[in-house]
């Protein structure tokens, strides 16, 4: 999934992004208010990671405004500001989970999985479709029982289809969901992938809609 991080602390954004990326997002990490909403008005975003304490920006009003524009987009606020009166305003502008620094990423991670599925209407831990299993947490995919290797990219990729099982994605859908800014795209990277995916779970596992795109079946 492709994440957006709104964080200025310079250290700390490292760690985030690199902490993310290991648990297979992408990420577009930016520094100030100003910035975080430029980046929501273009961007197509899975979830955001939003500082409060932000420069030119607060961050109570990136997502106020983000709000007031009828967005609902999952927020997960990461921030300094620990009292029950600063968490209680948070939420009340529009949060959808709260964290306080400092932190755990498995946590962050942990949190940011149960954001992801609530806004995709899936209460389970686990993706099921097309009788293959995929476990986001764990990081692994079975089929008939059978544990499947794939690589991190098939493994966003796969993991994007099946959160959309029984509806389309295009070539550029995916790849906003697999890449983020400045990572280099093949011109064909996604159907490499999807070609190395049908290898390891059958042709049938992942259909081609000609000039649409890519589809799993529900069941």
């Amino acid at each position: 999934m492709r994440i957006l991080l709104v964080e200025d602390d310079a250290l700390l954004g490292d760690a985030i992004v690199a902490g993310l990326k290991q648990a297979g997002h992408a990420v577009d990490w930016v520094r100030d208010g100003i910035a975080a909403e430029s980046a929501l008005a273009t961007g197509n975003y899975a979830a955001t990671v939003l500082d409060l304490g932000l420069p030119r920006k607060d961050g109570l009003e990136v997502l106020r405004g983000l709000r007031a524009k009828k967005r609902g987009l999952p927020v997960l606020i990461l921030t300094a500001r620990d009292t029950v009166d600063d968490r209680i305003r948070g939420l009340d502008a529009g949060a959808d989970d709260y964290l306080v620094k400092p932190f755990d990423l498995g946590e962050l991670n942990a949190r940011l999985r149960a954001l992801l599925r609530r806004a995709g209407g899936q209460p389970a831990p686990r993706l099921v479709a097309a009788g293959i299993t995929l476990d986001p947490a764990a990081r692994n995919i079975f089929q008939g029982g059978q544990p499947i290797e794939v690589s991190a990219r098939e493994f966003a990729l796969l993991q994007a289809l099946m959160q959309h099982a029984g509806r389309a994605l295009s070539r550029a859908q995916l790849e906003e969901q697999l890449y983020g800014w400045g990572e280099e795209i093949g011109s064909n990277a996604v159907e490499v992938h999807i070609h190395n995916l049908r290898k390891k779970l059958g042709a049938e596992a992942i259909r081609t809609l000609r000039g649409i795109g890519y589809v799993m079946a529900k069941e």
